[in-house]
C-alpha cells in the first residue's frame, strides 16, 4: 500500500523500491541482508508504524541513527481518532489504510515529506498528490454506493484476523476477526467455537480468508459451523495486509479496495 502510494506521488521523479510484495504478512516480516543494504542506501524510508512492522523496529532505529530519514506514515494521524486494541498489548490498531479519509491525510503527509527532501520537484509532488486525492474521493463515493446495496443487518464481516476494524467503523460493518490485530497470535479451539456460535446466532452467510494469512484458521471455523448444521460459505479472499500481484487491478490500493468491497457485499447478499 505504501509503495503504491509513494509511486503515485513521486512518479518519475523518484526511485521507489518496496520491500514487501503481494501476499506478504508485515507483522511477521524480517529484513533480509539485501533489504538492509537497500535501506542503508535509501534517502527516505517510509513505513506504516504503530508496530505494524513488528520485526523491523530495530532495523528502522538503526537507520535513523545513520541519519537516514525514516518516516512512519501513521504519524500523520491524530492518535485520538485511532482504535486501541485489547489484543495488541494496548497499542493502536495499525491497519489505518482501510479508512480512505486517513489515506488522504497520509497522502498529504507523503507530498510534504518528499517536497522537503526534494524541493526542485515540489510542484510535481503537489500536483500528483492533488490528483491522487481526487481519485480517493471518487473511490469513497463508489464504495459507499456499493455498500448501500447491502442491508444493514447483513453487514457482519468475519475474517481471519482483526485487520478491518477501521473499515468497519468508517463504513458501518460489525467486524469480527478470529485472531487479534497481529497475526503473530494463533487462534485457539475456544476462539473458533465462540465465533462459530456467533455466526450461527447472527445467520452470517459468508466468512472470508485473507491473502496474507494462512487459510487453515478460517477453514477450521467453517468446519465448526457446518458441524452444527448451519451452512456458511467462504465468501472469497480479501486483501488485508498486502495488495494483489503487481500489474493487476488488485495490485493497487484503489483496485484492492474496490475488489474487497465487491467481494464482501456480493458474498453477504
Amino acid at each position: 500500500m505504501i509503495t503504491d502510494l509513494v509511486k503515485n506521488i513521486g512518479g518519475d521523479s523518484i526511485n521507489v523500491q518496496g520491500l514487501m510484495g503481494s501476499g506478504v504478512d508485515p507483522h511477521l516480516y524480517k529484513a533480509s541482508e539485501g533489504d538492509v543494504t537497500k535501506l542503508a542506501n535509501a534517502d527516505i524510508i517510509f513505513y506504516g508504524g504503530l508496530h505494524l512492522e513488528g520485526k523491523l523496529v530495530e532495523v528502522f532505529e538503526k537507520m535513523a541513527h545513520q541519519n537516514i530519514k525514516t518516516v512512519a506514515l501513521s504519524d500523520a494521524l491524530d492518535p485520538k481518532t485511532l482504535i486501541r486494541s485489547e489484543f495488541f498489548k494496548g497499542n493502536y490498531d495499525p491497519h489505518v489504510w482501510f479508512n480512505i479519509d486517513y489515506w488522504k491525510t497520509i497522502t498529504a503527509y507523503v507530498v510534504e515529506t518528499l517536497s522537503e527532501a526534494n524541493p526542485e520537484n515540489k510542484a510535481t509532488f503537489e500536483a500528483n498528490g492533488k490528483h491522487y486525492i481526487m481519485k480517493l474521493d471518487a473511490l469513497e463515493t463508489e464504495i459507499k454506493a456499493i455498500i448501500e446495496t447491502l442491508p444493514k443487518e447483513k453487514r457482519i464481516l468475519v475474517t481471519a484476523h482483526d485487520a478491518f476494524s477501521y473499515f468497519g467503523k468508517a463504513y458501518g460493518f460489525n467486524v469480527v476477526g478470529l485472531q487479534g490485530i497481529s497475526t503473530a497470535a494463533e487462534a485457539g479451539v475456544q476462539d473458533v467455537q465462540k465465533l462459530a456460535a456467533f455466526i450461527i446466532e447472527n445467520k452470517v452467510k459468508a466468512i472470508f480468508v485473507e491473502s496474507s494469512v494462512p487459510k487453515r484458521t478460517i477453514e477450521a471455523l467453517q468446519a465448526a459451523v457446518n458441524s452444527k448444521d448451519h451452512h456458511v460459505e467462504i465468501g472469497g479472499t480479501l486483501y488485508s495486509d498486502a495488495l494483489g500481484n503487481a500489474g493487476t487491478e488488485e495490485g493497487t490500493y484503489i483496485g484492492m479496495f474496490k475488489y474487497n468491497v465487491n467481494t464482501i457485499v456480493n458474498a453477504l447478499k
